[in-house]
């Protein structure tokens, strides 16, 4: 039974990068290449299909698509390759590496309140020592602990100095 694809397609938190994306783009059209062939296999012929991640399994139940179906398949690789043309990429950048769980709730949040299809990522700078760097397109947010310290290198300095002179 065939099922009726979303209007929406509804994006799990653990998509949430631009490369994920492209390798369930590159899934889906494995997995219809095999359906494809399986078409013109002699029946009877043995086949192994490709095996399923558990995101994209995730993404068809989330979206109550079929993957055995063509329709849905079809559907599902329109969204996807629409979404990686359209959907706002952050580069936020850590001090150290954040768990999965942290960028989790980042994409979450960003979802919630900046825009349903953002996409994060991630990088490693450990001289920034502690907070983060956010890059958009168009702008760049340094939330680190060695920009704060370099706002305020005159007053250090003024500091240091009086405690060297006094």
């Amino acid at each position: 039974m065939a099922s009726e694809p979303k209007k929406t397609l509804k994006i799990p938190l653990g998509l949430s990068s631009r490369s994920e994306l492209n390798r369930l783009i590159r899934e889906v059209e494995k997995l219809n290449q095999f359906f494809l062939s399986a078409e013109y296999r002699k029946a009877g012929t043995p086949i192994q299909p490709p095996r399923i991640t558990r995101l994209l399994g995730g993404l068809a139940q989330d979206n109550k698509l079929n993957l055995l179906q063509e329709k849905d398949r079809q559907y599902l690789a329109t969204e996807l390759a629409a979404l990686e043309k359209r959907a706002p990429n952050l580069h936020i950048t850590f001090a150290a590496e954040p768990s999965p769980k942290v960028i989790e709730v980042i994409v979450g949040w960003l979802r919630d309140n900046i825009n349903p299809e953002t996409f994060v990522i991630v990088g490693l700078q450990p001289s920034l020592a502690a907070g983060i760097v956010l890059r958009t397109n168009n702008k760049i947010f340094d939330m680190s602990l060695r920009s704060h310290l370099k706002d305020q290198e005159p007053f250090l300095v003024k500091l240091i100095d009086g405690v060297v002179r006094g």
